[in-house]
């Protein structure tokens, strides 16, 4: 086995984000929202870099500025691993990232990252966990990070634990970036954010699947056009409240709703919209740029991750 490995974390786009309801106290993960949504994952993101070391620890490069290294989510995640296996040496971990994705965009940086640092080091440090048990230890730190460790575009509800993958059209998306920070946090605690939308029993095209949810590590890939979940019947809770409290990201939405129907990403502050084509795609990003910035990616069903991931293991 090599003693270095290479990953891209990928970013995710929620096609539409519904809050339907907050856990009380005398449930599981109480105070967590209960929520439905799909997760589209894209093909670009961070990019890892594992590196076995022969002195013990666990070392992230560059540090995360004014956030002490216990802190720092990819170390948690790594921590995490090391105590729920076995009590035995594992080598030192140097991990550097390059960061692409910006932080407080509703990309799932931040989660993906956590879950990538998960099965980058359960290979590497051979820890032989199964998809299902690091998407357990992933779920302790964060309800989006059992979507990245699964690797699937997917409909999700619960507290986001409960995924069913589903196979999209591999569309293009424009992502604008406006020029503010997010803190997650603070838009779920807001006394206006709408947390009242009505579950649905599931998507119109996975109906009579509900119980083929991943509770193990079987794949049942349904076929979905993204663009039904772009729709009427479908939105982001969060959207109206954070577009009046930052109006950059208001602006950004009105602008890309005059090339597609645009919407914004989990709790902003990104937005998006969907094209056929890239070429269609980097022609309104063109227009975009004396305004905004932005990015282009190709919606994907298999995580960049898992697929790299997949091949070390075939190569060995």
């Amino acid at each position: 086995m090599d003693t270095t490995l290479s990953l891209i974390s990928p970013a995710k786009l929620n096609l539409f984000l519904h809050i339907n309801g907050r856990r009380s106290q005398e449930q599981t993960f109480p105070g967590y929202h209960e929520l439905q949504s799909v997760f589209q994952l894209l093909d670009r993101g961070d990019v890892m870099h594992f590196t076995l070391q022969d002195e013990p620890g666990i070392l992230i490069s560059p540090a995360l500025e004014g956030v002490e290294l216990e802190d720092n989510l990819i170390y948690k995640a790594a921590q995490a691993l090391l105590e729920n296996v076995e009590d035995i040496y594992r080598p030192g971990v140097l991990i550097q990232i390059e960061k692409n994705l910006p932080m407080g965009g509703g990309l799932g940086g931040g989660s993906s990252n956590a879950a990538t640092t998960l099965i980058a080091l359960n290979y590497l440090w051979k820890t032989n966990l199964n998809e299902s048990q690091l998407a357990a230890i992933g779920s302790t730190l964060g309800a989006d990070i059992p979507i990245f460790v699964k690797g699937h575009s997917a409909w999700a509800e619960g507290i986001g634990d409960i995924i069913t993958p589903i196979k999209l059209q591999e569309s293009w998306y424009l992502i604008l970036i406006p020029d503010c920070h997010i803190n997650t946090g603070e838009i779920f605690s807001h006394e206006r954010l709408t947390r009242d939308t009505p579950k649905m029993k599931i998507a119109p095209a996975l109906e009579g699947q509900e119980n083929k949810s991943l509770t193990t590590d079987k794949i049942a890939y349904l076929d979905q056009s993204d663009s039904d979940f772009l729709g009427d019947g479908y939105h982001n809770d969060c959207e109206v409240l954070v577009s009046e409290l930052f109006p950059e990201i208001h602006n950004a939405i009105n602008w890309l709703n005059q090339h597609s129907l645009s919407r914004l990403t989990g709790t902003g502050a990104c937005c998006f919209a969907r094209f056929d084509s890239e070429s269609k795609a980097q022609q309104v990003l063109n227009e975009a740029r004396s305004k905004f910035k932005g990015f282009i990616a190709k919606g994907v069903n298999l995580s960049p991750a898992i697929q790299r991931l997949n091949e070390a293991k075939s190569s060995q």
